[in-house]
């Protein structure tokens, strides 16, 4: 008999994300569970009330998915997850915080192919520079990219105190350098994008980030991607559907949100629909998202 497919959703919230519920129910769960205001304490108590509450060879149809806003706390509670099995007792883990894991990874997917399509670069190599890098996509990005072999720079919109923070915890959990930087006035910004061949903006929501005569002073901007699709857009001229067409008075493409959001909804789909299907438990965090990103991208 075939057991029904059951997923904990938990977030350190007020609130799970509809989006969230949305994106699990219509990949073929047949149930979703949301549990609010979890702490990374809670994590493993929920988790082993998860695998012990059914048989082992129903735990690959047993899922936890981590929420939240936070990249560095979805992580841990990921490893507190981990932790938690009793093997043979085990289930599948996604982690996915405000969806910044899925929509990074297609960020840098779409980069990527950009670059090799229309540069004959690789990531490797490249400088690369996100703003609204103390947000969780940004976080995510960065990481990804850097993990790639880019040149990252992190950019602080309020002085380099933050990002210089971030910049140490990113080296301390994944063993990665990015530099963080001041971005905080239009002529800091405006020297960051002339000495940079990829601008990523993933600021807040309606924020424009970089304007027109910053891009046009970039002789050596190879790609830039935005992943605001709510006016004004991050990057002055990006159109929301621009798939590496030619951006104004630049020799460089851009990419705009709806062509990254387009990667990002079957990424985070394929990785709900992997979970229901694997034939063992299985555990993913962005670097799973960047590994099928990369497959959806084009």
């Amino acid at each position: 008999m075939s057991r029904k497919t059951i997923l904990h959703m938990l977030t350190p919230l007020r609130q799970m994300s509809p989006f969230d519920v949305n994106m699990a129910l219509d990949a073929g769960y047949h149930a979703v569970v949301p549990y609010t205001d979890v702490t990374l304490a809670d994590v493993g108590n929920l988790v082993q009330d998860a695998i012990f509450s059914r048989p082992p060879d129903a735990g690959v149809a047993t899922g936890i998915f981590l929420a939240g806003k936070d990249a560095p706390t979805a992580l841990d509670m990921l490893d507190a997850a981990k932790k938690a099995m009793v093997p043979p007792f085990e289930i599948s883990v996604f982690a996915d915080p405000a969806g910044s894991f899925t929509t990074a990874a297609a960020m840098v997917a779409k980069v990527e192919k950009a670059l090799i399509k229309h540069h004959d670069r690789e990531l490797n190599g490249t400088s690369v520079a996100v703003f609204g890098a103390t947000g969780v996509v940004g976080y995510c990005t960065a990481v990804i990219a850097a993990e790639q072999g880019a040149r990252v720079t992190i950019v602080g919109h309020d002085g380099i105190e933050r990002v210089q923070e971030i910049a140490a915890s990113i080296k301390q959990r994944f063993g990665v350098i990015v530099e963080p930087v001041d971005g905080s006035t239009e002529a800091k910004k405006a020297a960051i994008v002339e000495g940079t061949e990829v601008v990523l903006a993933a600021a807040k929501a309606g924020i424009q980030v970089i304007s027109r005569a910053q891009l046009g002073s970039a002789g050596g901007l190879l790609v830039a991607a935005d992943v605001n699709a709510v006016p004004p857009a991050g990057i002055e001229g990006l159109k929301v559907n621009a798939n590496g067409e030619p951006l104004d008075a630049t020799q460089a493409v851009g990419i705009g949100p709806l062509s990254i959001g387009n990667v990002k909804y079957k990424t985070q789909a394929g990785l709900f629909e992997q979970m229901i299907k694997a034939k063992k438990p299985v555990i993913f965090d962005f670097r799973d998202a960047f590994t099928l990103a990369r497959d959806l991208a084009k």
